[in-house]
């Protein structure tokens, strides 16, 4: 049974980037959203593709929950136009609500921290700790050597199959939210090791 999105999780990056396509298809993402009506949960910031993204979902009437940790209130511009800013005490405790609240999870360009956060929740998956979809959005080949290096993990033997084809890739917002809205939890395949081999 496909699962029910009503509220998507997007990690992305408080910069720009260096080419206008990373922020033109957070909007076109944003405004996706909007459209079907699925609420965006994100960082909190103002800035960069964060700011784009949620900006454009509630220019296009959609809801918007930032969460954001009380020492990056000022670093990461938190955005103080959105209807829920939730401030809290540590990372840790960030990424956890951002869990517990959405449905699904997308990550977006951005550096170190993007990727922390949507590797965690892919590893939380691959642990059974949810049953939640998670994709990435490859605007412009931006994540081609990570889906490179995620290949290259099964190939040696360091990720099965089935995890690594849990994470759906796509270039445009629509094909991936429908891939996500598409998507049915399977058995969960069993953690690599010996006795898998």
């Amino acid at each position: 049974m496909p699962t029910n999105i009503s509220r998507l999780c997007v990690f992305c990056g408080t910069n720009a980037g260096s080419r206008p396509e990373y922020g033109d298809a957070a909007r076109e993402l944003g405004a996706l959203l909007a459209a079907e009506g699925i609420e965006l949960v994100y960082g909190g910031a103002s800035v960069g593709i964060m700011g784009e993204l949620a900006d454009a979902v509630q220019e296009g009437g959609g809801h918007v929950t930032g969460i954001i940790p009380q020492q990056l209130i000022q670093k990461e511009a938190a955005h103080q136009g959105i209807p829920d800013l939730i401030v809290v005490a540590s990372m840790h405790q960030r990424k956890s609500q951002m869990a517990d609240l959405s449905d699904g999870f997308i990550a977006l360009p951005g550096g170190i921290g993007t990727l922390e956060g949507f590797f965690e929740i892919l590893t939380w998956g691959q642990l059974g700790i949810h049953a939640k979809p998670s994709g990435i959005l490859n605007t412009a080949g931006y994540f081609d050597a990570l889906i490179a290096f995620l290949d290259h993990a099964v190939e040696e033997g360091f990720l099965l199959d089935a995890h690594r084809n849990a994470i759906m890739v796509e270039s445009e917002p629509k094909a991936l939210l429908e891939r996500i809205r598409a998507w049915a939890p399977g058995g969960e395949a069993p953690l690599m090791g010996r006795t898998n081999r």
